[in-house]
């Protein structure tokens, strides 16, 4: 008797402790989800990266660590020259735009005193007014200024973090994967080695469609907006392309910026924009994405869809960034626990045998004959 309380005294001591680490690993992943973001997207980068450091491996005599770091250097020095020659000239647009609003806000306000009906009209004078009040300039307080310093300093601390965890990764990345193999059972590491790599492989793919299909889209309404003659044709290819990394909302709010541009000019520009912006989307939707995306996540359009539903619902628009390489890394699992060397019957039901279906045919031939 003594011996079986002492036996459940210590299953209910190891379970306590076993709650109460799971709520501390719980705890500390709440309280640093910025930092899990930033590792998640460093991963997708390193995973991005990887295929180029294969093939100049392939084409190469030198080893994976100077490979790795010649990579890592060119990506780098793309990341610093978007940085110096794209940026400033983006920030530049900006300000012009931002000299342009008063004037328009005025012609929006002598526009809306003619229309009909009168409350439409206040509507939208209401909102011209909410918008000078954001464009009124205010003398920024001590604690203003204080917090625009940390703000910029947490966004360079952030883009350096991801940069350093970039390259740790790749260098880090085969130990890494060693040390993790070690805590499997020797008879499944093979399995589960393949299924991190396949993982990270769709994970690499993913990330690198997403930006092909940003860049395009950029380029694409970048140009359009400069041979339509549209304000700041840098700056609104820029705002285009980064929402395009916005799943289900991100067309719709990078083509508002441009109509607004071009509703400075004339409203016959800016619906010009809005027929123009509808249609790179239908090439977007029926060519760039199928071309692009198709051979790379490997998922389905329905698990696609569903997965950014739930994204989005579970965590607004983060959830939705996350969710598609999230549910790739899903089914990869799934499928490495299904038992694929026995295939699974066909349901008997739902296949129609060639004596039924001559005797469905028999069965209409006298009816479509009286007709």
């Amino acid at each position: 008797m003594r011996g079986l309380l002492v036996s459940w005294t210590a299953r209910g001591a190891g379970l306590a402790i076993g709650v109460g680490l799971v709520a501390l690993l719980a705890w500390l992943a709440s309280s640093s989800l910025h930092v899990i973001g930033l590792a998640f997207i460093a991963v997708l980068l390193a995973a991005a990266l990887e295929p180029f450091i294969g093939w100049m491996r392939s084409h190469t005599p030198l080893p994976r660590g100077p490979v790795i770091l010649l990579v890592y250097l060119a990506f780098f020095a793309l990341v610093v020259l978007f940085a110096v020659f794209v940026l400033p000239a983006a920030f530049t647009q900006a300000e012009q735009v931002m000299h342009k609003l008063p004037s328009f806000l005025d012609e929006l306000d002598a526009w809306a005193a003619g229309v009909r009906p009168d409350a439409l009209g206040q509507v939208i004078t209401s909102l011209t007014e909410a918008a000078r009040g954001y464009l009124r300039p205010a003398a920024p307080g001590t604690e203003q200024v204080v917090q625009i310093g940390l703000t910029l300093a947490e966004v360079l601390t952030s883009i350096g973090a991801v940069l350093a965890l970039v390259f740790f990764w790749l260098v880090g990345h085969a130990r890494l994967q060693r040390y993790s193999l070690a805590f499997v059972p020797l008879d499944r590491r093979g399995g589960v080695r393949r299924a991190w790599n396949e993982i990270e492989g769709r994970l690499g793919m993913w990330f690198r469609g997403q930006l092909i299909l940003m860049g395009t889209i950029g380029v694409m309404c970048g140009t359009a907006y400069v041979l339509l003659g549209v304000p700041s044709a840098l700056l609104l290819g820029l705002i285009a392309a980064l929402c395009e990394a916005i799943p289900l909302v991100g067309p719709i709010l990078g083509a508002v910026p441009a109509v607004l541009a071009a509703a400075t000019v004339s409203p016959e520009l800016a619906l010009l924009v809005v027929a123009v912006t509808a249609v790179i989307q239908v090439v977007e939707n029926n060519v760039l994405v199928p071309v692009i995306m198709r051979n790379t996540i490997g998922l389905s359009p329905l698990i696609v869809t569903l997965s950014l539903l739930v994204g989005a619902a579970a965590g607004g628009i983060p959830g939705a960034l996350v969710a598609v390489p999230v549910a790739a890394a899903i089914e990869v699992v799934l499928g490495r626990l299904q038992d694929r060397a026995v295939p699974v019957a066909q349901d008997p039901g739902a296949v129609e045998t060639p004596d039924e279906e001559s005797k469905d045919r028999m069965e209409l031939a006298p009816a479509d004959a009286s007709r």
